[in-house]
């Protein structure tokens, strides 16, 4: 069964159409520096990861980690492989970060190693990747109870190539505790040299299930019982496995499939056939003139643009709809423009493409190199005479010799970048955890990702998208399926404030969503902060209207050169970690 489609339903209540601008306020933000007595475990990209998924999930690596189960108290890795916690509880007097592990291996000795990922999986759970391949689960016993505990590890074993960690949770069933983790890797791609556009990366996600169940009278003992692996061609937005192991939710740019299950290759079923009004009929019908080529796609009635699948390449098409096999694929009979190409759908049931060819005059035999059967070629003495008419301008000297027809013909050579061919659209999938099917697919079109967040531990992590120019904060809600995902806050202005920071490298927000930060690569931090009341009487002077509340923005520079490594916030503070230091900043009292 196909995955049904849905869509982010934006609660009305949460916006704020009347909302102007952030004032910058010149109020000093109290910042506290803790000098490192080691630099964090920073490993800077090699020349052998030059693409931008090896960017944006080794390069752009949040390497400071908050625990959502205790407030202000947050975790980092320095290059002795120490995991060091430092807790606020009075800004005034910051304490040296405190070792509560040591890695005992030495990664730097792997090649290919990579930065080290930490994840705190329960209120006494952790999981950490030395960066080298091995994957730790470690028992951290109540971490604000017994802070003078070092953590002990329970499991420890080599996972294959090195990963970084993006999410893991703890559950009991049945008295047997089991952990699922989740795995990012970036491998070279077998197949990379066929397709020779291909970045020759693909990207995996690996989700394991690591629990202590007792084998035949034997004493327990925490063991890998299940290991499933999913391929796509980018890096996720945001991935994470739903509580109690039920499902798994990705974001991301190319779509991601499940391809093996405890290293079996996973057999996968023919895509589901696309049902249209007969199926005896033809599918497309195609026409042409020296120039183009026009196709009308037959598609199911009220189909929107969000729906829609379409790739075109100079050789090659495909048309289809979101979940089914494609309507029209193949290669094309000839070159075409990609670039000087559209597509828009009619009365709602039909998809015209026109396709500009890429050499002038010759006509096709055949839309498909060897014809696929489902399309008719179409020529009538009124299609005949709208081609006549449609070819006038090349008789005349004007582009447009009637400038009085409602849509004057085009110019590829004014057409905006965002005219173009989109790529595949980002898409939001749900993946049933024992089918390993997905089951909801939202269609997030140009919804930019912002930022994923961790509110509230009892809960899977918050995602941030732009919508417009706000910015949106969505929680996913597993045991809702018929309105899986909430839009819980709103930080308006942000997708648009955000847009202007050319150097901006993190952005997140607290749990009482009362600000959100952006944080430069170097040195600058921004703080947005949501509406408050204002002490004195201000009037909005071209609207002649009083003005009840301020959003107030404001910028900390941070007194170091190095480059920005980690940045997380909480209701009161926000963290600021570089390569030799940790800042504090108060937020809010």
């Amino acid at each position: 069964m196909a995955a049904s489609n849905y869509s982010l339903k934006v609660n009305r209540q949460l916006l704020d159409p009347s909302f102007e601008s952030y004032r910058l306020s010149l109020d000093p933000i109290p910042t506290y520096n803790v000098e490192l007595d080691a630099a964090v475990a920073e490993v800077k990209l090699k020349d052998s990861q030059y693409t931008l998924d090896h960017v944006r999930a080794f390069g752009m690596y949040n390497y400071l980690h908050i625990d959502p189960w205790y407030e202000d108290s947050v975790f980092f890795v320095d290059c002795k492989g120490r995991v060091l916690n430092l807790t606020v509880t009075l800004d005034t007097a910051l304490g040296k970060p405190r070792e509560v592990f040591r890695i005992p291996s030495d990664p730097s000795a792997c090649e290919e190693r990579i930065c080290v990922s930490l994840s705190l999986t329960s209120a006494t759970w952790a999981s950490l990747s030395d960066g080298a391949g091995r994957l730790y689960l470690l028992r951290t016993s109540m971490r604000r109870d017994n802070s003078s505990l070092k953590w002990e590890p329970l499991f420890s074993e080599e996972m294959g190539e090195p990963f970084t960690i993006l999410h893991s949770i703890s559950h009991v069933q049945d008295g047997v505790h089991s952990m699922e983790v989740l795995l990012l890797r970036i491998q070279k791609d077998p197949s990379s040299d066929s397709d020779a556009k291909g970045s020759g990366y693909s990207v995996s996600l690996e989700w394991i299930t690591v629990s202590n169940a007792a084998e035949q009278g034997q004493e327990k003992k925490y063991k890998v019982r299940k290991r499933r692996e999913l391929r796509g061609k980018s890096v996720p937005h945001y991935a994470a496995v739903e509580p109690h192991g039920k499902g798994l939710m990705v974001a991301s740019e190319k779509p991601f499939v499940f391809t093996h299950v405890d290293g079996a290759l996973l057999e996968q079923p023919a895509a589901e056939a696309m049902e249209v009004e007969s199926s005896a009929d033809p599918i497309y019908f195609w026409q042409q003139t020296i120039e183009d080529i026009t196709v009308s796609v037959r598609m199911p009635e009220g189909i929107t643009k969000d729906d829609v699948l379409f790739k075109l390449s100079m050789e090659s098409v495909s048309v289809g709809v979101q979940g089914f096999a494609p309507l029209l694929e193949g290669q094309l009979h000839a070159p075409v423009d990609p670039e000087a190409s559209a597509w828009i759908i009619k009365d709602e049931k039909s998809l015209e493409i026109t396709l500009q060819k890429r050499s002038e005059g010759p006509m096709w035999p055949e839309l498909l190199t060897g014809g696929d059967g489902r399309g008719e070629f179409l020529m009538s003495d009124e299609q005949t005479a709208l081609l006549h008419e449609r070819l006038t301008f090349l008789t005349t000297e004007d582009m447009n010799a009637n400038p009085d027809k409602d849509k004057p013909p085009c110019n590829a050579q004014e057409l905006e970048d965002c005219d173009g061919f989109p790529e595949d659209s980002s898409n939001l999938t749900r993946f049933d955890g024992d089918s390993l099917k997905p089951t909801h697919v939202v269609n997030l079109g140009s919804h930019q990702y912002l930022f994923t967040v961790d509110l509230n531990p009892s809960e899977m992590p918050s995602f941030c998208l732009r919508h417009d120019v706000d910015a949106l904060l969505w929680q996913p809600r597993p045991d809702q399926p018929s309105e899986m995902w909430e839009h819980i806050a709103t930080f308006n202005a942000l997708g648009y404030v955000q847009a202007s920071k050319r150097d901006k490298k993190f952005a997140t927000c607290p749990p009482n969503f009362s600000y959100a930060a952006l944080g430069e690569c170097l040195r600058r931090v921004f703080i947005y902060r949501q509406p408050s009341p204002v002490d004195t009487v201000l009037f909005n002077r071209i609207q002649g209207r009083q003005v009840g509340q301020v959003a107030k923005q404001q910028v900390a520079s941070l007194e170091s050169n190095n480059i920005v490594l980690g940045f997380r916030a909480t209701n009161e503070r926000l963290f600021v970690l570089t390569s030799n230091n940790l800042f504090v900043l108060k937020i809010n009292n």
